[in-house]
């Protein structure tokens, strides 16, 4: 949303980086009209940014991947930054992630390259002013050209105004928020994830399910928000493509190459080649902190596991 006069309130973007996109909890309900769900591809580190603030679950903010945002503000509130292991400073002073702080008009926000990680969560308080509408959701989703600060998909560009609202100095805080220690991610960790097995793991003979949990693959370069290409030994599958179905987030899919892409937020709503099973959500938010060229293996775990970490993470930041 271009500045349109002085009476706006919020933060005006300098520099957007490689790609900053609005994302608030993603839509739901919309798969049946060959929408995507969209959202943000750490949940983890996104719904930190909110509850340091005390936003509610589905609020509106920024997904910043490969750092180089550079923000201006325009008005009084308060902040928090979740995700990569980036230097983040303000005014030029280095200042610390997962933790919330004051934001004063005038005040330059800054973040460098990631160290670790890929991408990182900026939230403000009460969340960013933008329509909500397919799927009572701003998730931006570039392919489809929808949502976004003007509905139209468009990522953040420099010279964009992000309207928030204003806050009192008298509801700032002398001290910051933060995430406790053993709740921030290691993104330097070697890569496991959780895998929970499909209806069609019988296409997949003995040899090859033993390759795909005993053997490591690389996340491929052609890696984007629609899904996770791999890179590794070839898995064998028994039988033609099926019928299109729908796809749910996450699934591991086996296309003619024998390669399994991971399929993410952003992914084509149906398809035809067979699916190994499904990455749990967890996991995917440690899988979109890792850049191409990353190794990953996998692991099986029980669909009744992976429901119990959902229910947990879902009672936490939404309750």
């Amino acid at each position: 949303m271009n500045k349109q006069n002085n009476e706006q309130q919020g933060l005006n973007v300098i520099h957007a980086g490689f790609l900053t996109l609005l994302q608030d909890a993603g839509r739901s309900q919309v798969m049946h009209q060959g929408l995507a769900n969209g959202g943000p591809m750490d949940r983890h580190a996104w719904a930190w940014a909110n509850r340091l603030l005390g936003n509610a679950y589905n609020t509106p903010a920024l997904e910043i991947t490969f750092g180089g945002l550079q923000l201006e503000s325009q008005v009084a509130t308060r902040i928090a930054m979740t995700g990569a292991d980036v230097l983040f400073t303000l005014n030029n002073k280095p200042q610390p992630l997962w933790s919330s702080l004051n934001l004063m008009p005038g005040d330059r926000l800054k973040l460098d390259a990631p160290k670790a990680g890929l991408r990182s969560y900026l939230a403000v308080s009460g969340g960013f002013n933008v329509p909500q509408n397919l799927g009572d959701s701003c998730a931006t989703l570039m392919r489809e050209g929808t949502g976004g600060q003007n509905e139209k998909g468009q990522k953040v560009a420099a010279g964009d105004w992000l309207p928030c609202h204003s806050l009192p100095i008298s509801a700032f805080k002398e001290h910051s928020f933060k995430v406790p220690e053993h709740r921030i991610p290691d993104y330097k960790q070697p890569l496991v994830l959780d895998v929970i097995l499909g209806a069609q793991v019988d296409r997949f003979p003995s040899k090859s399910l033993a390759q795909f949990f005993n053997e490591t693959y690389r996340i491929s370069p052609q890696t984007d928000r629609m899904g996770a290409r791999l890179d590794g030994p070839r898995l064998e599958v028994v039988g033609e493509r099926l019928i299109s179905e729908g796809i749910s987030l996450g699934a591991i899919q086996v296309t003619a190459d024998g390669q399994p892409i991971i399929l993410l937020n952003d992914r084509q709503t149906i398809g035809g080649y067979p699916k190994l099973g499904a990455v749990t959500p967890r996991s995917l938010d440690a899988l979109a902190q890792r850049p191409p060229g990353s190794d990953v293996r996998f692991k099986a775990v029980s669909l009744y596991q992976a429901q119990l970490e959902e229910r947990a993470f879902m009672q936490f930041f939404k309750g």
